[in-house]
């Protein structure tokens, strides 16, 4: 079920009535409500997936309250460690386990071995890596002390298994949303309003122009070769507003649906690709998960602090870990060294010229280029389509981008939605379009549905992409 389908619409209707409903009563009847919506909103796409979800909250729940009972530091240590160890080991062997059995046979033939190792085909369960990382953060929370357990089961399931961010994010803390949970709900005008704000745009985003996107993008990244430099060029290009578009558009769409449920999550996405430089474009890009590395992973291995090559070392195992957070793929481990490496250069730089900035437009084709091993299927794929933006070359009989009424009216939407992303800047969509004049939030509420309807796919309403990870 995704947020695109009629399916999510008709069952959010009836969720919403029945919740707002319950929301007059006691908080834990409310809950479990929220808990059985999010059990079907996951199970929708397979019901035994539902296994790990329960089984992984269930986990966490008990390590919080072991670890705020046990007297000795050793003993909160094992808590802790005992929830690390579960839910690294769920992402290991649903998501990780092919891919290093592979890389070690692999291995094993650079050597001389002929042989093969078993291999099982394994379903990766929707979301495995979000709602492990928000539930681990818990107990990690609840060991570091910034936030006492909770006693209640049913707002700590309501929190792991809240379906408008329950499959790909934003990766929520539970500092920031138990307390959502535990308190008395009343459904705010305003604050539905500006939830419908961004449900709106965040279907504009991903319909309009995600969506359209696509169709440039695949052909070009399952057969680079096949195209001249300057679709080549077109095409990565369109990956990167596609993924862009695709992502903050589901985050825009979950914000929305969880404030008309009266919940606030946080801002996921701040125009990114207006950054200055790449450590601006991480604090803008994916905030809820480089927030989630820098505070669990980075700052405890050294962070800043320290000589310049344990710096240097700490930001190399960061962007490993989470290239390979996003999939079982060289091409994932490829991407985060290249952002890695990004980093680097700037540190250095900034160490021997402090106040050094980029050229304008340096920082976004740097992060463009690095997009291609993140949406090539394989090594190989990658390395041609890398060969063919930089065969310079062009003809017409390979041209990507026909120049038709649709594509041309499309254009024309997409610089438009450009300029608006220039003037949102580090806000919301909410946050600006309150602003302007009444009659002119209309025109571009009006104006945006109408676009969504011309331009989206309503027959087969593409998944979205980070579904995958």
């Amino acid at each position: 079920m995704t947020f695109t389908t009629i399916t999510f619409l008709v069952f959010f209707i009836l969720f919403f009535g029945i919740y707002w409903w319950l929301a007059r009563g006691n908080k834990n009847w409310r809950n479990a409500f929220m808990i059985l919506g999010g059990y079907v909103f996951y199970g929708w796409w397979d019901w035994r997936f539902l296994i790990l979800l329960i089984f992984s909250s269930t986990v966490d729940f008990c390590s919080g309250l072991l670890i705020n009972s046990a007297n000795a530091k050793s003993k909160k240590r094992f808590f802790l460690g005992l929830s690390i160890v579960v839910n690294l080991c769920l992402l290991g062997y649903f998501k990780y386990y092919g891919f290093f059995i592979n890389s070690f046979v692999e291995l094993l033939h650079t050597i001389g071995y002929t042989g093969s190792l078993r291999t099982l085909n394994i379903i990766l369960p929707v979301g495995l890596s979000f709602y492990t990382f928000q539930s681990m953060s818990y107990a990690l929370d609840v060991y570091k002390g910034k936030l006492k357990p909770t006693k209640s089961v049913l707002d700590f399931f309501a929190f792991v298994s809240f379906f408008p961010q329950l499959v790909a994010g934003p990766i929520e803390r539970a500092v920031n949303m138990l307390p959502q949970f535990s308190t008395a709900k009343k459904f705010s005008y305003s604050q539905g309003v500006d939830g419908l704000r961004m449900i709106l745009w965040g279907l504009f985003k991903k319909m309009v122009i995600a969506d359209s996107l696509a169709v440039f993008v695949n052909p070009f990244f399952a057969a680079p070769l096949e195209f001249d430099s300057v679709s080549a060029w077109i095409a990565v290009l369109a990956f990167a507003f596609q993924i862009y578009c695709d992502f903050s558009g589901y985050s825009d769409i979950a914000i929305g649906c969880a404030k008309l449920l009266g919940f606030e999550l946080m801002v996921n996405f701040r125009t990114p690709y207006f950054s200055k430089s790449f450590s601006e474009f991480w604090r803008r890009w994916h905030i809820s998960l480089s927030t989630w590395f820098r505070d669990y992973l980075f700052i405890p291995l050294g962070g800043n602090k320290g000589p310049l090559i344990r710096y240097l070392l700490v930001i190399l195992v960061t962007f490993l870990l989470s290239g390979l957070w996003h999939g079982a793929r060289w091409n994932f481990i490829y991407w985060g060294a290249i952002h890695c490496f990004y980093l680097w250069q700037e540190k250095i730089i900034l160490r021997r010229k402090p106040g050094f900035s980029w050229f304008p437009g340096f920082v976004f084709f740097e992060v463009v280029l690095a997009w291609v091993p993140f949406r090539a299927d394989n090594v190989i794929l990658m390395k041609q389509a890398y060969r063919s933006l930089f065969n310079f070359n062009f003809s017409f009989d390979t041209f990507i981008f026909p120049l038709n009424i649709h594509n041309l009216s499309f254009l024309a939407v997409f610089i438009l939605f450009m300029t608006a992303e220039r003037w949102i800047n580090k806000n919301t969509f909410s946050e600006k379009i309150i602003l302007l004049p009444k009659w002119t939030r209309w025109i571009i509420y009006y104006s945006l549905a109408l676009c969504i309807f011309l331009f989206g796919d309503f027959n087969n309403a593409p998944s979205f992409i980070y579904f995958q990870f």
